[in-house]
């Protein structure tokens, strides 16, 4: 949720990062006209409370000639209580139902346009040439199979569609590449969590997850439960109903967890291989700031994770993702894209995502410092995302006799191992 008093004071401001999402402009008249019912309908009830009040004053103490008009007029105006009440439950409903498709305000900064409209802003790394070095490079699913280290034919007989098995060196893989991560984060300072993965609604719907995202969302109904998609979810609920002491700040954690998304949508694309799952596992970086230092936290994010991709020796690009791309509760992300020579192009890899105070608000957390009370702000990026830094890296470091190397980072991880082999 924006502060409501740029909604009021600047709704122009509210209409241009709309349009530079490409979105309605008319939700911000909208929402102004809800604002002023509610406000209205507020005033109502109290003004009418207040005569309520007075009125029984004036029973007590009324002679018994008087006391029967009196008594009739009670019952006519706690009606009208009763009446302005639910009206004023409406019109709150009305306006928070409006208010929570609200997306925060994109920066001016982040591109217009959607998905497409990124701007590059630097390519790291170096890009192999395969055929210059005489081969073709196999993807990450015929990698994988060579060396025993994924399965996604068992993985759809037992789940479905999506679904897959890390087995053998897979495996070791996966759980080197999180020792790696969670260590590299707690060395940054990055306090480690193993959080749920099973929230409440209000955890949800406080980081904005139940918006433009909600077909991407398990729901356990019986439960009243949601899967998260993301460790951003529960990271971003840790503090729900807080005031954070302004001299904590900024507080970090990096979360290890497992992500379930249904992928709605996506339908026909990357269905070879584990790029784009319903489950894979991640850490994931966490902050909480003030307003004014998010700005630097984002980029101090933005670096970590470029010196991460370094230290896998992955070659790379950065982009400012659009505008119309960015989430509900992002102000600005920037995007890790990984080169899959396989694919012959860049993919995301990993994001950090400057959501400023929009989650806290809505989560009602706060830090209390010279200004008062205010919401802090929340950012978040990604470290690494398991199935697509797995891919990154058997396509990038593999050879021609299928062997893959393992980037000097990585070997303590893999008790000294240098080469992945085949296993047949």
């Amino acid at each position: 949720m924006i502060d409501l008093r740029i909604l009021r004071d600047d709704p122009d401001r509210v209409r241009a990062a709309q349009k530079r999402r490409g979105e309605s402009e008319g939700l911000v008249d909208a929402l102004l006209a809800a604002d002023e019912l509610r406000r209205s309908s507020i005033g109502d009830f109290e003004r009418l409370r207040g005569e309520q009040k007075q009125l029984g004053k004036q029973v007590a103490t009324a002679s018994p000639q008087d006391r029967p008009q009196l008594l009739a007029h009670t019952k006519e105006l706690a009606a009208r209580v009763k009446a302005a009440e639910a009206t004023q439950a409406d019109a709150a409903a009305s306006f928070a139902r409006l208010a929570a498709t609200l997306p925060n305000l994109a920066s001016e900064q982040a591109p217009a346009g959607g998905e497409d409209n990124f701007e590059v802003l630097e390519e790291l790394g170096q890009r192999r040439d395969f055929a210059a070095e005489g081969f073709e490079p196999r993807d990450h699913l015929e990698l994988g199979r060579l060396l025993g280290a994924i399965d996604v034919e068992r993985g759809a007989k037992v789940s479905g569609s999506r679904f897959y098995y890390l087995t053998g060196i897979g495996a070791l893989l996966e759980l080197a590449l999180v020792q790696m991560a969670m260590e590299r984060a707690t060395e940054l300072g990055f306090t480690p969590m193993i959080p749920p993965a099973l929230v409440k609604p209000r955890a949800m719907e406080g980081t904005g997850f139940l918006g433009q995202a909600a077909d991407d969302v398990y729901y356990l109904p019986k439960d009243d439960l949601y899967l998260v998609g993301t460790s951003e979810v529960a990271l971003a609920a840790f503090h729900t109903d807080e005031i954070l002491d302004l001299d904590s700040l900024p507080r970090r954690y990096a979360a290890f967890s497992p992500c379930y998304r249904r992928e709605a949508g996506s339908y026909g694309k990357d269905t070879r291989g584990i790029f784009r799952v319903h489950w894979f596992d991640k850490v994931e970086m966490f902050s909480y700031t003030t307003l004014d230092d998010s700005y630097a936290e984002h980029e101090r994010l933005l670096g970590w994770e470029k010196e991460w991709l370094n230290a896998l020796e992955l070659p790379f690009r950065v982009i400012d993702v659009a505008a119309g791309d960015l989430g509900l509760s992002a102000v600005r992300k920037f995007d890790c894209e990984a080169w899959i020579p396989s694919q012959d192009r860049y993919r995301e890899v990993s994001s950090a995502s400057n959501c400023t105070q929009f989650q806290a608000r809505r989560l009602d957390i706060r830090t209390r410092g010279d200004r008062g009370s205010e919401p802090v702000a929340t950012l978040n990026g990604t470290l690494m995302a398991s199935a697509r830094t797995i891919i990154a890296l058997l396509e990038n470091h593999q050879h021609p006799d299928g062997t893959v190397s393992v980037p000097p980072a990585l070997r303590p991880y893999l008790h000294g191992r240098e080469v992945l082999e085949p296993t047949a």
